[in-house]
C-alpha cells in the first residue's frame, strides 16, 4: 500500500493539471491533505486510540482518498494553497508582520502536547506524508551564502533561502522571491531554528546552515527511524510522568496528557552516554551528599589530585574506607597505578556537584537527575557533556511538581530545608514514571515537525550526527576542573 501511494504521488506531481503546474511548490498541497486526513481520522481516533488501529497503512489510505480530491480540480488546489498561507499554525503572516510577529511565530513552535503518547505515531506519520511529497518533488535547494544572512541584508542567496523555507513550510509562498532578507524571512528563519533546537536569533550562521542543508531525503529517513521509537512508547505512560529526551536535551513533566513543565537539561556526551530506560522516580534528596562514581575517581579525580593535592579539600570532598572511617588525602599515594579503593564523598553545600537537589530513579547505571552549581552551562548550544547523569535547569520547579502529591512538601517547606543545608531524603508518596528516550525527530498534534542532531549516531546517517556541534565536541579524556562537577 505504501509503495502504491508513492507511485500515485509521483504520477500526480509529474502530470499535474495546468493550474497546479503554475504553483511553485506542489508540496504545499500535501499539508492540506494532511489536515483533511487528520479530520477524517478524528472520528476513528475518538473511538479507540492505539498504534494497532492507527497504522501507517490506514493513514496513507485516508490521505490517498483525500489527496485525490485535492488534486482533482485547479480551483480546489489553489484554494488549498491559500488556506495554508492563512493557517494560524504556520505563523502570523500579514502586512503588519514585524518583530513582535516574529516572536509569536517562534512561540508557536512550542507546544503543550507531549512528545510521547498514543497520538505520537500518527503525528509523525502525517509528517512523513508531507516529506514524501517534498522528496518526490525534488527536495529543497542548498543554501550557501557568501556572507552571513540576517535581517536587512540584500543578497542573491536570499532567494534560495526563501525557496528553502517555503518548501519546508516555514515561509508562506505569498512572501515572494525577493533578494532582501526582510521581516518575513527573519520570522521564517527563527521558526526554522526553533524547530531544530537552535537559538532563534534570525541569523543564518554556520549551525543553522548545516541544519538547513540536510537533505529532505535524509530528514524523511530520520522521521521513519523515529516512528519505530515512538511506536514503542505509545501505550499508557501513566497519569503523571517525566520524559527526558536525550537528543533534545530537555525534560517534560506530563500530567493528564499535557505538558505541565518543561526543563532544559544537560545529558551525557557520546563517550559517556545517558542510557535510555523506562523507570520510576522514587526519591528526592534535598542538600544531597555527592558520592563520586568509580569512573569519575579514575578518569578525573586522581589526575586532578596529581596536579593539585588541595583539590579535594577545596571542594569539600572527603575520603572514607570500607568501615566508614575518614581517611586523610595526604596519606594516599596518588601516583599509584590504581586509584585508591575509597569512597569519595562531597558534603552538601553551594559547590556540591548536585547543588540543592538529587532525583533518584531505579536503574543499574547509577544515573540520576540533579541540580548543578554551574548554571551557565544551560545557556550553551551543546548540552551533551555530562558523564551520564542528567543536570536539570530550574530543578526546584521539577522537584515541586514531583512532591506536590507527597504530604508536607509544598514549595515553601522545600525551600526552608534547602536553606538549612541539612541533607534530607524524601520518599515520594507515589512513584512517578520516568522515560529516558532517544527521539531525534517528532511532530506534535499541531503538525509542527521538530528535528534534533543525532548526538549518539544512532540514526544511521552521518549527515545528522552533531551538525550543530562540529568543531566543539571534545574527545574522551580528563575534563577540566571547571567542568568536573557534577558528573
Amino acid at each position: 500500500m505504501v509503495a502504491g501511494m508513492r507511485h500515485w504521488i509521483r504520477d500526480r506531481i509529474r502530470n499535474p493539471s495546468p493550474a497546479v503546474r503554475r504553483c511553485a511548490f506542489v508540496n504545499h498541497i500535501s499539508l492540506s491533505i494532511e489536515n483533511a486526513a487528520r479530520e477524517q481520522m478524528g472520528r476513528m481516533m475518538s473511538k479507540k486510540i492505539g498504534s494497532e488501529n492507527l497504522s501507517r497503512r490506514m493513514l496513507l489510505r485516508s490521505a490517498a482518498s483525500v489527496g485525490a480530491a485535492a488534486l482533482a480540480t485547479p480551483a480546489l488546489a489553489q484554494s488549498a494553497i491559500e488556506s495554508l498561507i492563512a493557517a494560524p499554525r504556520r505563523g502570523a503572516w500579514d502586512d503588519q508582520f514585524d518583530a513582535k510577529g516574529s516572536s509569536r511565530t517562534v512561540a508557536s513552535v512550542a507546544t503543550n502536547n507531549p512528545v510521547l503518547g498514543p497520538h505520537a505515531p500518527i503525528n509523525i506519520q502525517q509528517a512523513m506524508i508531507n516529506y514524501q511529497m517534498i522528496v518526490a518533488n525534488g527536495g529543497w535547494p542548498q543554501v550557501n551564502p557568501a556572507q552571513t544572512l540576517r535581517i536587512g541584508v540584500v543578497d542573491p542567496s536570499v532567494q534560495q533561502l526563501r525557496q528553502r523555507l517555503m518548501i519546508s513550510g516555514d515561509l508562506p509562498q505569498s512572501a515572494g522571491m525577493s533578494a532582501s532578507f526582510d521581516s518575513y524571512v527573519d520570522g521564517a528563519v527563527k521558526r526554522f531554528q526553533a524547530r531544530h533546537g537552535l537559538p532563534a536569533d534570525g541569523v543564518l550562521g554556520e549551525f543553522s546552515i548545516k541544519a538547513m542543508n540536510v537533505s529532505a531525503q535524509t530528514r524523511l529517513q530520520q522521521l521513519e527511524t523515529n516512528l519505530v521509537r515512538l511506536q514503542s512508547m505509545s501505550g499508557d505512560l501513566g497519569r503523571r510522568y517525566v520524559m527526558v529526551n536525550i537528543p533534545a536535551a530537555y525534560i517534560e513533566a506530563v500530567e493528564n496528557g499535557r505538558i505541565a513543565l518543561r526543563n532544559t537539561a544537560i545529558v551525557g556526551k557520546i563517550d559517556r552516554p545517558t542510557h535510555a530506560i523506562n523507570s520510576k522516580i522514587y526519591e528526592v534528596i534535598l542538600n544531597p551528599y555527592w558520592t563520586a562514581p568509580r569512573s569519575i575517581v579514575e578518569k578525573d579525580i586522581v589526575p586532578l589530585m596529581r596536579k593539585d593535592p588541595t583539590y579535594l579539600s577545596r571542594n569539600n570532598i572527603r575520603l572514607f574506607d570500607g568501615n566508614g572511617n575518614e581517611v586523610a588525602p595526604e596519606t594516599v599515594d596518588w601516583n599509584a597505578e590504581k586509584a585508591p579503593n575509597l569512597m569519595f564523598r562531597q558534603d552538601p553545600g553551594k559547590i556540591n556537584a548536585m547543588s540543592s537537589t538529587k532525583i533518584n530513579f531505579h536503574n543499574p547505571h547509577n544515573e540520576y537527575m540533579h541540580d548543578t552549581p554551574q548554571q551557565g552551562l544551560f545557556n550553551k548550544l551543546m548540552r551533551f557533556e555530562s558523564s551520564g547523569c542528567v543536570r536539570v535547569q530550574n530543578v526546584r520547579d521539577l522537584t515541586s511538581w514531583l512532591l506536590k502529591e507527597t504530604p508536607g512538601w509544598d514549595r515553601q517547606n522545600m525551600e526552608r530545608v534547602i536553606a538549612s543545608r541539612v541533607s534530607t531524603p524524601i520518599k515520594l508518596a507515589e512513584e512517578v514514571p520516568v522515560y529516558i528516550v532517544y527521539i531525534s525527530a517528532w511532530s506534535a498534534e499541531d503538525g509542527i515537525v521538530q528535528f534534533r542532531d543525532d548526538i549518539y549516531q544512532l540514526d544511521g546517517a552521518t549527515e545528522l550526527a552533531l551538525q550543530t556541534t562540529t568543531g566543539i565536541e571534545q574527545s574522551a579524556g580528563p575534563i577540566s576542573e571547571q567542568d568536573f562537577l557534577p558528573q
